[in-house]
């Protein structure tokens, strides 16, 4: 069985560590690691450390490092463009595109989305994709956590179509399909997820004229929580990452 994960901001050069605060609670009360157990941490960036669990301190647990390695990112990388969902359907989508491998996620306030958010709610939808993707992270042992961006305007969107290497919006009406799609060999992929309602024609057109393309899935009409993963699959599949 894969040893469980842990987060902390910075890995130390030495070769013990102490996991404390909330990690350090979790290792010990939740997950019940025992002495001689092989435990990861890994600063959220590539970094990992294999650790053998050596004595407890409190709530804390003490850690002896026997590995050190580096994760390096996959080229292209995946980002998903997700229109604001309904309820607490982001934060499945977040969680699901967080274990397949996501790389970027990018809030996107689209002109149909029934949720918006602004202000004091907004920032705390924002920092729970942001914890719903760092707990998904280590349930999957990655050890690179994905970057949940700042909420996306279209205009945003529109602006970053021109940065990425390729950009492809989900449409079901779209005559190209995206297992069809070019793929770059690095830079960034982005996949554009619409509303419940759709991707309204302006914003369509905006995207398209920036240089997006309009793909399908299948014959089926996916949720916008469902779309990200299921168009991530694919991707995964065509891209290597699943080889």
């Amino acid at each position: 069985m894969t040893p469980p994960l842990f987060l902390l901001d910075v890995l130390p050069a030495g070769d013990e560590l102490l996991l404390s605060g909330d990690e350090g609670r979790h290792a010990a009360r939740v997950r019940r690691v025992q002495v001689g157990e092989t435990v990861l941490v890994s600063d959220g960036r590539g970094g990992l450390l294999e650790c053998t669990v050596t004595a407890f301190v409190g709530a804390a647990v003490r850690l002896r490092v026997v590995g050190r390695t580096t994760v390096l990112g996959w080229q292209p990388q995946l980002a998903v463009v997700q229109a604001l969902p309904k309820g607490d359907r982001g934060e499945l989508a977040v969680e699901v595109m967080t274990e397949l491998g996501v790389d970027e996620i990018v809030p996107w306030s689209a002109s149909r989305s029934i949720v918006q958010w602004r202000g004091d709610r907004g920032a705390k939808a924002l920092s729970k994709w942001r914890s719903t993707a760092r707990e998904a992270s280590k349930q999957s042992r990655r050890a690179r956590v994905p970057v949940v961006a700042e909420l996306a305007s279209t205009a945003d969107v529109v602006r970053r179509i021109g940065t990425a290497a390729a950009t492809l919006v989900l449409h079901a009406d779209a005559d190209a399909t995206l297992v069809s799609a070019a793929m770059p060999l690095t830079g960034s992929v982005v996949v554009i997820i619409g509303p419940e309602g759709g991707i309204a024609p302006d914003e369509l057109t905006a995207f398209a004229d920036a240089g997006a393309v309009p793909v399908r899935l299948g014959a089926t009409v996916l949720r916008t929580s469902t779309a990200g993963p299921a168009a991530l699959a694919a991707l995964s599949v065509r891209l290597g990452r699943w080889g």
